[in-house]
């Protein structure tokens, strides 16, 4: 993939995480690890463990063990058809053995503390050059809606609560939805939702194509429902917005207060977050608020999200700045 990247795409049994089969493949995936390092044939300085259910600490001989906990796998384990308790239990047993915890939302992070580790904190982040064009992106040719637009990127189904989103539409404001519907995600109201003339959806599209839907929306929408795995996650989608230099609007998630911005309005109730997104489509979306929005996601980039998860783990810089050692972990919050 490029001189100093490389992908390994293990080959597993069917029924990934299923009890058994998890085992099994956790087991097979640690053989193709060890044979992928030992073609590269260097030294590995770190090793990031991302699943719990499926750990491979040890696989590549690594001098330095990573827990990188990015969602509350527990709170969102029915979501995966996967029993809570077992996936807290493998939680557990995989922050136990790392040498360092990072969680990606605070309250991941509180939850892990908890639990006796003693995790660093570093969020999500944007890739603000991605969305650096957007105002002179090419108009998409799937959107015939009289502006502003509210606007919501992303999957839409049990994550998402509906009746904001029937609050927006009902109150005739144009609404545009960017991303793949699920088909049991409440069908009679969805196809109610997209039955009106004042909704549009235009389904999944490359990311490439983001900066043209993104120019047409006013205010980005973070309209997700009060639950377990929500309060636990980090929505990419709110500093994509701001990269864009689009207002936004969020339910009142944990992640949201992390951000601590008056450039994200929080809003719970149907009522409330229609009254927001109202009062933000009246906004001028140029100009110095967006300017702010967009020195802001710049300031949460994932260059800057890297630098401090390199620093965290210790990893060697090119010019030998940072090394895998002991001592206090730099950066974060511990």
């Amino acid at each position: 993939m490029a001189d100093n990247l490389a992908q390994l795409a293990p080959v597993v049994l069917p029924g990934l995480r299923r009890r058994g089969v998890a085992t099994a493949n956790s087991e097979i995936v640690r053989r193709q690890i060890r044979r992928a390092v030992r073609d590269l044939g260097v030294p590995v300085a770190a090793l990031v463990e991302a699943d719990v259910l499926l750990p491979a600490f040890g696989a590549a001989r690594e001098r330095l063990r990573v827990y990188w906990a990015q969602d509350d796998y527990a709170g969102g384990a029915a979501l995966l058809g996967l029993d809570p308790v077992r996936v807290q239990v493998a939680e557990v047993r995989v922050a136990a053995k790392a040498d360092v915890v990072i969680t990606a939302s605070p309250v991941v992070h509180d939850k892990l503390t908890a639990l006796g580790a003693s995790p660093i904190l570093i969020p999500y982040g944007c890739d603000p050059e991605a969305f650096a064009g957007v105002e002179t992106a090419a108009d998409p040719e799937d959107v015939d809606l009289p502006g502003p637009v509210a606007g919501l990127v992303g999957h839409i189904n049990a994550r998402i609560d509906l009746g904001l989103l029937e609050a927006v539409a009902e109150a005739g404001h144009s609404l545009l939805l960017v991303g793949p519907i699920d088909p049991t995600f409440e069908p009679d109201r969805m196809r109610a939702l997209l039955g009106r003339k004042n909704v549009v959806s235009v389904g999944r599209k490359p990311a490439e194509s983001l900066p043209s839907y993104l120019k047409a929306i006013d205010v980005g929408l973070v309209p997700y429902a009060d639950t377990a795995f929500n309060r636990g996650s980090f929505p990419l989608k709110t500093l994509e917005y701001l990269a864009a230099g689009r207002a936004a609007v969020s339910t009142d998630l944990p992640a949201t207060r992390w951000l601590d911005s008056s450039l994200i309005v929080t809003a719970t109730t149907p009522p409330e977050f229609e009254a927001a997104v109202a009062a933000e489509l009246q906004r001028e979306r140029s100009g110095q608020a967006a300017a702010a929005r967009r020195a802001f996601a710049e300031s949460h980039s994932w260059a800057r999200r890297a630098a401090d998860f390199a620093a965290a783990i210790r990893v060697t810089r090119p010019d030998g700045s940072v090394s895998i050692s002991g001592g206090d972990r730099p950066g974060g919050t511990q």
